[in-house]
């Protein structure tokens, strides 16, 4: 491989999603992140042209990039989560397109449980909406590190500066409520490219970075949480060849913090410990491994571990929880209520366990941020606190110190449907 191939290989990712009400422009504006960054193969804007003449458009409509299924073209609008990956000079990057509907909160929290950085769109001339705190509640609850306010359609309001901080100044009143850490602004126009990918020449009172100026340079780094090791046992690797007779390790994706070779760690539930004797990715072996790397781990002593086990650092760090009360915040996906006393299967990480719903605490009201406390029907969209009680005991974090170890999906097990996702506390 190339030394040119390989840096592009080695580049930082980051993953954003976009949130706003319906026509907000949201997919317009990755249209032209797309286009303007040069991301666009010429038989995919060939299509897109040949597809808005049809509708009759005056210009290129660059949302058709992005919604990609049919039902979404005709009526114009979003209503899964469409990825997409780009790359610049600078930078990878995977966009999650979320819908603004309030019937669709469960395809926001499922695009933007993983992100870096969250996009709220905010239309210029209807200003912060029911559906805008919405979006900043979901991301405050997912614990999205980095908020970009995009205030999209300022050529609509004469690219009036006071509009726009008008704008800030509503927003910023939410964010005091929220725990948000990381809130940044930009005026931009989609469909025109004002502070998109370059600078807008319309609003020379903003001296602010362009939207792509801070997609490329936001410092993501301290995102992960650095401090506290955590290795999930996913597969347990047994070759027994003729070259690896004796090989027994352990291979699963680093959750979060830093291990080297001759670390002291424990395994958990069993609560033995051993020094790290190798750790190996592919058919290289590593000094040191960091999250997100997935990699197989070896150890001195002859451990029985199996899939779900957790390894842990001894000494440094903070312990893992271990409970089978546990709370959390959930957001329910499928169209049956949510069955007070039910049983449920409870994925951890790779750990599978069955529990109980033992009771439901509240509601949100997630347009007014009100807790609803009377009605505790939990159905679709619906995001609650709840309580369960597990089979067997869970190692884990709260998501709000780790979002990893922190989150969980529960599954009904006649079906087998992913029925809600849940953020432990």
């Amino acid at each position: 491989m190339s030394g040119k191939n390989s840096g592009y290989l080695d580049m930082e990712l980051l993953r954003f999603t976009t949130a706003g009400s319906v026509d907000d422009g949201k997919s317009t504006l990755i249209g032209r992140l797309l286009y303007d960054s040069k991301a666009i193969f010429e038989d995919q804007m060939e299509a897109i042209e040949r597809a808005s003449v049809r509708a009759g458009g005056e210009q290129v409509n660059l949302a058709l990039l992005t919604d990609g299924l049919r039902a979404e073209r005709e009526q114009g609008i979003t209503i899964d989560v469409a990825y997409r990956y780009f790359a610049t000079p600078k930078r990878k990057f995977i966009i999650a397109d979320t819908p603004g509907h309030i019937q669709y909160t469960r395809n926001m929290v499922t695009g933007a449980s993983t992100a870096n950085v969250a996009l709220i769109l905010i239309d210029a001339r209807q200003g912060v909406l029911e559906q805008t705190r919405r979006h900043a509640y979901i991301a405050s609850l997912l614990q999205i590190p980095h908020l970009i306010i995009c205030v999209n359609k300022m050529d609509l309001v004469a690219y009036q500066q006071e509009v726009f901080e008008g704008i800030v100044k509503d927003f910023e009143a939410i964010a005091s409520k929220l725990s948000i850490k990381d809130v940044r602004f930009v005026p931009i126009s989609a469909l025109e490219g004002d502070n998109v990918v370059t600078r807008s020449e319309n609003m020379d009172w903003y001296d602010g970075p362009t939207l792509m100026y801070l997609l490329e340079n936001i410092h993501i780094g301290s995102d992960i949480n650095r401090d506290d090791f955590r290795f999930p046992v996913q597969y347990v690797v047994r070759p027994q060849s003729k070259d690896w007779p004796d090989y027994r390790g352990y291979a699963g994706r680093v959750a979060s913090g830093v291990v080297a070779v001759g670390d002291t760690v424990t395994v958990l539930p069993s609560g033995f410990s051993s020094k790290v004797k190798t750790i190996d990715l592919y058919r290289e072996s590593l000094d040191k491994a960091f999250a997100p790397q997935s990699v197989t781990i070896t150890l001195e002593d002859d451990i029985d571990i199996s899939r779900g086990d957790m390894i842990v650092k001894s000494t440094n760090g903070r312990a893992a929880r271990n409970d089978q009360n546990i709370e959390m915040m959930i957001c329910w996906f499928n169209d049956k209520k949510m069955v007070p006393g039910g049983k449920y299967a409870l994925k951890h990480t790779s750990a599978e366990v069955r529990c109980m719903i033992k009771d439901v605490q509240y509601k949100m009201d997630i347009n007014t941020l009100e807790k609803e406390e009377k009605d505790l029907s939990v159905g679709m969209n619906d995001i609650a606190r709840i309580s369960v009680r597990t089979t067997k005991p869970l190692f884990f974090d709260a998501y709000n110190v780790n979002r990893m170890t922190g989150s969980v999906i529960l599954i009904d097990e006649a079906t087998n449907e992913t029925v809600a996702a849940g953020m432990l506390l």
